[in-house]
């Protein structure tokens, strides 16, 4: 079982920047196998991939967030980040961290963290 806390999120003006972290934890861990990636929710709308990063650290990003946002991660720290800037409006909603663990392909879901950008 793995379980993802992520951290972060919080209110900021159009053109601002955040940062998201999202840890690991769990028994018989293989972080560095795992694929990671951000998705966000906003009201109303469905779960969107915003950025993923592979066990070789090839990454791949949303066409809304490419030049503004990275993704990157911490195999020390069993963690991964989303590091935000210029923010805008439609970037607000609710972002969760998802862990595939490779080969098993088994998926794990942080509980979300709030992301708002005032205009």
């Amino acid at each position: 079982q793995v379980q993802l806390v992520e951290s972060g999120g919080g209110l900021v003006q159009a053109g601002g920047s955040l940062r998201l972290s999202c840890a690991a934890s769990g028994s018989s861990i293989s972080y560095n196998r795992m694929v990671m990636s951000w998705y966000r929710q906003a009201p109303g709308k469905q779960r969107e991939l915003v950025a993923a990063i592979s066990s070789a650290d090839s990454t791949n990003y949303a066409d809304s967030v490419k030049g503004r946002f990275r993704i990157s991660r911490d195999n020390a720290k069993n963690t991964v980040y989303l590091q935000m800037n210029s923010l805008k409006p439609e970037d607000t909603g609710v972002y969760y961290c998802k862990a595939v663990q490779i080969p098993a392909m088994l998926n794990y879901w942080g509980q979300g963290t709030q992301v708002t950008v005032s205009s």
